[in-house]
Order: structure tokens, then C-alpha cells, then sequence
């Protein structure tokens, strides 16, 4: 799992609009959201996880312990979410939200960086960012 911990800045993404779309992200801040640059920062200590996503316009941390539902507030409504460790370089959360909307995040990490790959399970829609470790 040391692979996972760490701290990673943007590099490009898949997708990602579309992906937005379909998660019912209005325009403008789909537009917004798709040009951010954020900075990813993994961590672990004892049974707590946190995962923070860093932009100039605000910060998101999501402290959890695997297998365990906990809330995530996001703009459009709460979201229920449970984590788990797929292997020691993936975590995997997925998300029920409003209307029981599923969405799954992974979190693939290597020595040189990681890939989340978000997934709208209702369309099937998928999108990519890409991470470089620092």
C-alpha cells in the first residue's frame, strides 16, 4: 500500500467533460472543472485514510477507514461512500448519491504517479486524470 501514499500534481485528463456531463455537472462549472490543474495528496495513518484534491478555488479532503460507509458532502448532495485497497497500488471507492446515482473512483498509483479513473455506472460514461508523483 506505500505505494498509494503520496503526493501528485495534475497532467492531463480523459474524457473528462463527458463525464461530468453525464454526472449532471451544469456547464459553466463543467467547463471550470475541466481545466483545473489540482494537486492529489494520498495519505495513511493507522486505520485512517484521507484523500485531498487541491485547486486554487478550494480544497476536498475525504478521510475514511477501508470498508467502512462514511459521507462525502459534494455539491449536487451527500454521497454515501465505501472504500477499499483492490492491491497494494489501487484504491477503490464507490459512491451512491441522490436518486442512487453510482459512481466509481480508482485510484491506480505507482512509482511514477497515479491514474484515477472516474466512472458513471448508470451511462457507462468513463474518464481519466493523470497524475505525476512528486
Amino acid at each position: 500500500m506505500a505505494k498509494l501514499i503520496g503526493t501528485y500534481t495534475h497532467e492531463r485528463n480523459e474524457n473528462l467533460e463527458p463525464y461530468y456531463s453525464a454526472i449532471g455537472v451544469p456547464y459553466v462549472a463543467r467547463k471550470m472543472m475541466s481545466f483545473t490543474s489540482p494537486r492529489l495528496t494520498i495519505s495513511n495513518e493507522g486505520d485512517e485514510w484521507t484523500i485531498t484534491t487541491s485547486t486554487t478555488l478550494r480544497t476536498v479532503s475525504s478521510k475514511f477507514k477501508l470498508n467502512e460507509e462514511y459521507d462525502e458532502d459534494m455539491p449536487k448532495g451527500a454521497l454515501k461512500s465505501t472504500t477499499t485497497v483492490e492491491d497494494e497500488s489501487t484504491l477503490k471507492t464507490v459512491s451512491v448519491g441522490p436518486n442512487d446515482t453510482k459512481i466509481t473512483r480508482t485510484y491506480t498509483c505507482t512509482d511514477e504517479g497515479c491514474v484515477l479513473t472516474l466512472r458513471h455506472e448508470g451511462s457507462g460514461t468513463e474518464a481519466k486524470r493523470y497524475f505525476k508523483r512528486v
